[in-house]
């Protein structure tokens, strides 16, 4: 017999559900957490676990709300939501059905850092290769850190303890809030120009808010773009931020930064210590070496019979002698066969043949020559007389000779009557003889 009494599992969590649906205050909730078991169905829709310190709530996010992210959710980041809280039937369980979702604060900064920090890791910044290398002995330090608080007293005192030689200048500047960055940057351009050994930059400890302005791309750019070696000191030895990636050497806390930055009194004494030891060395090292050339020259042969080496002098000059009287003797002899060979070609020729043949030689190109005057000479009175033609037909004065007559007014002659005016003179000139004319009016 079965008592009515009795629910199955599906009936009292649908119940449940329905009070949990019915609930005005759970239909719409606020919650912040961090994420953790994220999982990105195939299907667009998130599942994830918000936790805190102490509890833990399952939660899904639809892909109709998700597309609205802004964001890639990922296990560790602290996020604000909104969304209802209902049963899910199925498993007994209950759960935050997520409408919206937003990062948190310090979630926010976080992931800017990340991002900055792929950035300029991408763009080589932070390369070994870039480092400058932090001077063992600096004349004169640049602190730019704020002019009031722990940190500028403990570089100070740091330095004037360790290293009371060094000079220490002060650059003041705002370490926290909107104009801290620029005024970071700006104070890191004026020290980079005061001809200092190091420039320590940085501050106290405090949150991440606090030490935000060492996280701006400015001051990172502006890091990096220093001729002065610089040290990174911000907050203490948990904190990091992307002013340490880029410096060239990244300190825990102010006060280590001045340490790195200036030796000891102590550390100098046993360097001078050093040097003394290795030069004590070197100088027994180069006597002892003299010693053994000395010895060995004063024990050598040459030395104890300078004579020897007189006799060695002595063998290779005779061997010289000998090398050259030889060369000369063949010299001699090859030169002597050159003369005999060229006083025999010399008798075998006939010097009356010879004489006969060069004065025929001789007629001959004189007759060639006397031809080629000639043919010179006819040609150029041919072209003479071709030119004294052409000069008989263009002189005007053989035109005269056929009775024609040349007119001229003042040295020029006339082509027309035109311009002449009565009483005008004009020169007549005939083949044989010049007159003068009056110009008259002709009635």
């Amino acid at each position: 017999m079965i008592n009515n009494e009795y629910l199955n599992v599906t009936e009292i969590n649908n119940y449940i559900k329905d009070i949990l649906d019915n609930n005005a205050y759970l239909n719409k909730v606020y919650l912040k957490g961090e994420i953790s078991n994220f999982k990105n169905h195939t299907r667009g829709h998130l599942y994830f676990t918000l936790k805190d310190e102490f509890s833990r709530i399952n939660a899904v996010m639809f892909q109709s709300r998700a597309t609205s992210l802004s964001f890639i959710p990922e296990d560790g980041m602290n996020v604000l939501v909104t969304g209802r809280v209902s049963a899910y039937p199925a498993s007994g369980s209950y759960q935050i059905y997520v409408d919206s979702m937003e990062l948190d604060g310090l979630g926010n900064l976080y992931i800017e850092f990340e991002k900055l920090k792929e950035k300029l890791f991408k763009e080589g910044l932070f390369n070994k290769e870039h480092k400058k290398e932090i001077p063992k002995f600096p004349e004169r330090i640049g602190v730019i850190t704020a002019s009031t608080g722990a940190a500028v007293k403990d570089i100070m005192s740091t330095i004037k303890r360790r290293f009371p030689l060094c000079e220490v200048i002060l650059f003041p500047t705002l370490v926290q809030g909107a104009e801290a960055a620029p005024n970071i940057v700006k104070q890191i351009e004026v020290a980079d120009t005061y001809n200092c050994d190091t420039l320590i930059v940085g501050r106290g400890g405090g949150s991440i808010e606090d030490l935000w302005a060492f996280n701006e791309e400015i001051v990172a750019r502006a890091i990096y773009k220093a001729k002065t070696p610089i040290i990174s000191a911000v907050g203490h030895e948990p904190d990091v931020t992307i002013s340490d990636f880029v410096a060239d050497l990244r300190a825990p806390t102010p006060t280590g930064a001045a340490e790195m930055a200036v030796p000891t009194v102590h550390d100098i004494n046993k360097l001078l210590n050093q040097y003394h030891l290795r030069l004590d060395n070197d100088i027994k090292t180069i006597v002892n070496n003299k010693f053994i050339l000395w010895h060995n020259l004063k024990n050598s042969f040459v030395l104890k019979n300078p004579m020897s080496l007189y006799e060695i002098k002595e063998q290779k000059l005779d061997k010289l002698i000998d090398n050259l009287n030889y060369n000369i003797q063949s010299i001699l002899v090859d030169k002597k066969s050159a003369m005999d060979k060229k006083i025999n070609e010399v008798k075998l020729i006939n010097p009356e043949r010879l004489i006969i043949s060069c004065n025929n030689k001789l007629k001959e190109i004189v007759l060639n020559i006397n031809n080629i005057i000639d043919k010179r000479i006819i040609k150029e009175t041919n072209y003479l007389d071709n030119i004294i033609g052409t000069l008989k037909i263009v002189n005007p004065l053989n035109i005269l000779s056929s009775g024609y007559s040349l007119v001229e007014k003042n040295n020029k002659v006339l082509k027309s009557s035109k311009g002449l005016k009565v009483n005008d003179i004009l020169s007549i000139k005939f083949h044989k003889g010049e007159v003068k004319a009056r110009v008259e009016e002709v009635k």
